[in-house]
């Protein structure tokens, strides 16, 4: 389990994640939602340990994050931030074999290799593995970075906006991917995202952060609520149920 108590971190005396506690659910979608600047991606990084913590204690399976060994920490919790920049000129498949050095430190096994054709397989990247990353798409581009996170093999996964820049087509492919690591892999999921309806159809549990702390959290159906999204929001969204989803009408 991720537990997350009464965590904070300031930038020049402003607060962007404020005494903010939660727990994660364990082998679910988790999205994390709100406008921008609302901590989201901070308490991510904190999570994971890319970011220090000013105040507070962030739990992995009951264990302080600051108290972990690097190579056991990057083999229990994997993070994919929100944009990334290579100066490497990489083929897929030596991007998602990246994933594999917390077990190889860089020697790769035949079951980190197997490791890797899985995961490149899984994300339905097999006949692009030899490309290097800038012949890809976007959405290419985005799912190799995914595999290198499944290739990780870690129980929780953390997605810092994985439909960034991505077309209707890649987005939903990302979404049921994540979906497939939880149901069929047990994986433990937390996304930060910004598009509600994305959060509604793929999501088990949502939590919405404004101004540095969470102001609501709750079921998918709870969350996707008129009178929650204004809060969250400042604006009102109507909800239709369509194909048994709630969805959000923001855009009239």
């Amino acid at each position: 389990m991720i537990e997350v108590k009464g965590v904070s971190k300031a930038y020049g005396g402003k607060k962007v994640v404020d005494a903010v506690s939660l727990k994660i659910k364990e082998g679910a979608i988790t999205s994390f939602i709100g406008p921008n600047g609302a901590g989201k991606s901070t308490l991510l990084s904190l999570m994971s340990r890319l970011q220090t913590k000013d105040a507070g204690q962030v739990l992995i399976q009951g264990k302080d994050v600051a108290d972990w060994n690097s190579t056991e920490l990057a083999k229990t919790i994997s993070i994919l931030k929100q944009s990334n920049h290579l100066t490497l000129r990489l083929t897929v498949r030596e991007l998602v074999s990246f994933g594999r050095f917390p077990y190889s430190q860089g020697k790769l096994t035949k079951q980190d290799w197997q490791q890797v054709d899985e995961a490149i397989a899984y994300l339905g990247l097999t006949e692009m593995q030899d490309k290097f990353l800038d012949q890809l798409s976007g959405g290419q581009s985005q799912r190799a970075f995914i595999a290198m996170v499944v290739a990780q093999n870690t129980p929780y996964i953390l997605l810092d906006e994985p439909l960034n820049n991505l077309d209707m087509k890649h987005s939903v492919s990302i979404m049921k991917v994540l979906r497939r690591l939880v149901e069929e892999k047990g994986k433990t999921v937390v996304i930060v995202i910004h598009d509600i309806n994305f959060a509604s159809c793929y999501s088990d549990y949502i939590v919405a952060l404004k101004d540095g702390t969470i102001v609501n959290e709750g079921s998918t159906d709870r969350m996707i609520d008129t009178e929650v999204l204004e809060n969250v929001y400042d604006m009102d969204i109507p909800i239709e149920t369509i194909n048994g989803n709630r969805i959000g009408v923001y855009f009239t």
